[in-house]
């Protein structure tokens, strides 16, 4: 049985990560290694943190180590062993015997794609990215587009702001199709560990008698210092020349705060500051962004595929899509190579684990009947009715941020050791 369990991961399209409680890595498969770019004998003698760079959020693995609670559909986004950013739908659960945690693992889903570090929405079609191709009709993006246009006609410096998979890098290019008189060249400037490499490139670009529009991808990736030197090196530079476009993944404000940027360098990106919201806050664009999908699948491989059934678009319209334009292109991209004479996409066709998620969707979104008194109904001891109610409390807020425990504690006004006591206690 071991040889089928040891084939089994190894095959497997998800990749898998198990670590003891110690953080030590005991399971790492193939799939996992394609994703990161370890090999095992690199993670089995080194905890998580030595490896990673994680950003925002801590490792899901760690934090389902600590608090024994699974964590299903997280999005989680770090650095690889090269520097690159990877962006994953995670489930991960505790291992527990005899009712002590022992491990956690993890099964990751890639949402990005590393051939071409950062994935770009239509970007296989070897066309122009401009705004005619953007199949968006929600009242938010209309407004995102007009204002970006408005950007590019001024000629002045803009930030985006979106989280990972909105689509901020096809905004960006866009707003580069949309200039008068245009520039040459489009270039994007990854803030990834290697960070000098930024600093770099952009003088090499300078150097060129060219007309250059730099996206400069997550900024507040950067340290402060480096930057302390981008913005002086920007400040020299001529706006009438060259275009500069900024983005970031969450609020100004609160990336300020927390050290992790610059204030004058946002200043300097934010004459024009355009929010770019996640595909869940604007459901209509779902439709036209498959519609257009399928089209264009059917122009290059005429296929005959129409569009999906009644109950996949309403399955679509109900998940929450962590990983945005991203994700839904990725799954749309999983779907169509299994497509052959098929017209319409049914329930059968999707993915094994995307259908797997959507069956969470019942248990996340089910209103629990112990808040309501009946009648006929045997009523709860009043301890373990507050008991009831303070999980359902927990776990609502707990999937509200994610399951990020410090965002969750500071939302209910409690420390973060307290709340994992509660969540402990609550598992006895």
């Amino acid at each position: 049985m071991i040889k089928f369990y040891e084939s089994a991961i190894e095959h497997v399209s998800v990749g898998i990560h198990a670590v003891d409680q110690s953080g030590h890595t005991i399971i790492y498969n193939n799939k996992m290694k394609e994703i990161e770019g370890f090999d095992i004998e690199d993670v089995s003698d080194r905890s998580i943190f030595e490896l990673f760079a994680f950003r925002q959020n801590e490792s899901t693995l760690l934090r389902v180590l600590q608090t024994g609670i699974k964590e299903m559909n997280v999005k989680q986004t770090y650095w690889n062993k090269d520097g690159h950013e990877i962006t994953t739908i995670n489930d991960t659960y505790p291992l527990i015997d005899n009712g002590e945690i022992i491990g956690a693992i993890e099964f990751a889903r890639d949402i990005t794609s590393l051939e071409k570090l950062v994935y770009q929405p239509l970007r296989r079609y070897g066309e122009p990215l401009t705004f005619e191709m953007i199949t968006a009709i929600s009242e938010q993006m209309k407004s995102v587009i007009e204002n970006a246009k408005k950007a590019s006609h001024a000629r002045i410096p803009v930030l985006l702001i979106g989280e990972s998979g909105t689509g901020k890098d096809l905004i960006a290019e866009s707003i580069h199709y949309e200039l008068t008189p245009p520039n040459d060249e489009f270039i994007t400037l990854f803030s990834r560990r290697t960070e000098q490499s930024v600093y770099e490139k952009l003088e090499n670009y300078l150097m060129h008698d060219k007309t250059y529009t730099f996206f400069f991808e997550r900024i507040e990736f950067l340290s402060i210092p480096m930057q302390k030197q981008l913005l002086s090196l920007l400040d020299n530079l001529s706006s009438e020349k060259h275009m500069f476009i900024g983005s970031i993944g969450d609020d100004p404000i609160d990336l300020i705060s927390d050290g992790q940027l610059l204030k004058d360098l946002y200043y300097y990106f934010a004459s024009m500051t355009i929010y770019i919201p996640p595909l869940s806050s604007r459901r209509e664009d779902i439709k036209p962004f498959v519609d257009d999908y399928f089209s264009r699948h059917r122009e290059r491989f005429a296929s005959n595929i129409v569009g999906l059934s009644p109950d996949v678009m309403e399955l679509f319209q109900q998940y929450d899509w962590p990983g945005n334009l991203k994700e839904l292109e990725l799954l749309l991209d999983e779907i169509a190579s299994m497509i052959t004479n098929e017209k319409i996409v049914t329930y059968e066709m999707l993915p094994l684990h995307f259908r797997f998620k959507v069956q969470q969707l019942d248990d996340k979104t089910r209103k629990p009947d112990f808040f309501i008194v009946h009648s006929n109904k045997k009523l709860l001891p009043l301890d373990d009715y507050l008991r009831e109610a303070e999980n359902y409390y927990l776990q609502n807020v707990l999937n509200m941020y994610e399951g990020n425990i410090t965002k969750t504690a500071n939302a209910l006004g409690m420390s973060r050791q307290n709340l994992q006591y509660r969540l402990r206690k609550l598992k006895k």
